[in-house]
This record gives structure tokens, C-alpha cells and sequence, in this order.
């Protein structure tokens, strides 16, 4: 039977994930830069603290759903480096980033160890591109230390947009997965390949506007 501290969490977990989805994809929907957009991002951001949280809580504290440790973990990392790259607009080494990162890396790890030796008893499909998509963005923020400052110029636009809408993408999988259990892997694959699709979609929608830009 669930505790009254665990239904609180869980009714806080799902209220500010509500939130956060609903800001998201106005976020997306109106122009950006714009007064509107700056305060629904801040927004967002708090509510994905509070779901990342709650998240943590409720596997790590309460036992429930191993699988949302992966998610959190996506969906933290992706707000938090998403966050830091508007506030920076640079490449600059910051080593608070670099361990963000290695904690991300350190708690995947061992989930992945710790599913294979109580038998991978979830698809493998959904593990494996969650973590896959995971290193790829790690990847890429060690190696985009590497960009000469002269050269890493509005790179950080693509950057934001791109972590923000994956944040987005990892707490619409893990809602539609939560929604609909019996139509697993496909409820948690395909609202994934879907906000792929829109980050590419607004990534072309940058690369447009500046190109018009330097006309």
C-alpha cells in the first residue's frame, strides 16, 4: 500500500510534468525571444526540476518503475546543459558541467549493470536508445570543447533547441508509456521519433533565420 508521502509524490510528480508538457509545446509554438518565451522557460525549467526530483524519489526512495531512472536521467541532463548553454552562449569549460556530466554517465552505468544481472526484463529497444541518445549528447558536449571559440558561433541556438525539445521528448515518452503500459515499446519509441522529428524540423527553422539574417 502506498505511503502518504509516496502519493504526494506522485501527485506532485504528475502535476508539475502537466505543467512542464503544456509550456513545452507552447514554448514551440510562439515566437522565440520573446517575453513570453523567456518566462515559460523558466517555468518549464522549475517544473522539470521538480519532476526530475520527484522521479529520483520515487525509484531510488519508493521502489516504483526502475525504467523512469533512465528517463530522469535523460530528461535532467538534457534541461540542465540546455539551460547552461542560453546562459553561457559559448564552449567554455566549466568543470560543474563536466561533472554533471560524469554523474549522468555514473547513473546509467550502473542501471544498465543492474538490469542485466536481474535479467533485462525490459526491451531492450527502449534501453539501448535511451542510453545510446544519452552518450551521443555527452558526446558531443566533450567534444564541442574542441570548436575554436572564432568558429562555435550561434552553435549554441542549435544546441539549446535541441536539449530542450529531448527534455521535452523524454517526459512525453515517459507520459504516454505511463498512459498506455500495454502498447510498450511503441508508447514510449514513438512519442520519441516524433519530438526527433520536431527537433530537426526547428534546428532547419534557426538555420533558416540566420541565414536570412546575414543577407
Amino acid at each position: 500500500m502506498d505511503t502518504p508521502l509516496h502519493l504526494s509524490n506522485i501527485v506532485l510528480h504528475v502535476i508539475s510534468g502537466t505543467i512542464a508538457l503544456i509550456l513545452g509545446f507552447l514554448i514551440l509554438l510562439k515566437e522565440k525571444g520573446t517575453k513570453l518565451h523567456i518566462q515559460s522557460g523558466y517555468v518549464f525549467i522549475c517544473c522539470m526540476v521538480i519532476v526530475v526530483i520527484t522521479g529520483a524519489f520515487g525509484v531510488i526512495i519508493f521502489k516504483r518503475n526502475l525504467f523512469l531512472l533512465l528517463i530522469t536521467v535523460l530528461a535532467g541532463y538534457n534541461t540542465y546543459s540546455g539551460f547552461r548553454i542560453l546562459k553561457e552562449k559559448s564552449n567554455r569549460f566549466y568543470i560543474k558541467d563536466m561533472l554533471v556530466m560524469l554523474g549522468a554517465l555514473i547513473i546509467t552505468f550502473v542501471f544498465i549493470y543492474y538490469l542485466r544481472s536481474i535479467g533485462f526484463y525490459w526491451n531492450p529497444i527502449v534501453i539501448y536508445s535511451g542510453v545510446g541518445y544519452l552518450l551521443l549528447v555527452v558526446l558531443y558536449d566533450i567534444f564541442r570543447y574542441l570548436i575554436p571559440e572564432s568558429r562555435y558561433g550561434n552553435l549554441w541556438r542549435y544546441e539549446h533547441s535541441s536539449k530542450m525539445i529531448s527534455a521535452l521528448g523524454a517526459l512525453l515518452s515517459a507520459f504516454v508509456g505511463t498512459l498506455l503500459p500495454d502498447c510498450k515499446p511503441y508508447s514510449q519509441i514513438l512519442p520519441s521519433l516524433f519530438m526527433t522529428l520536431m527537433m530537426i524540423f526547428f534546428n532547419i527553422k534557426i538555420y533558416i533565420r540566420l541565414k536570412k539574417q546575414n543577407i
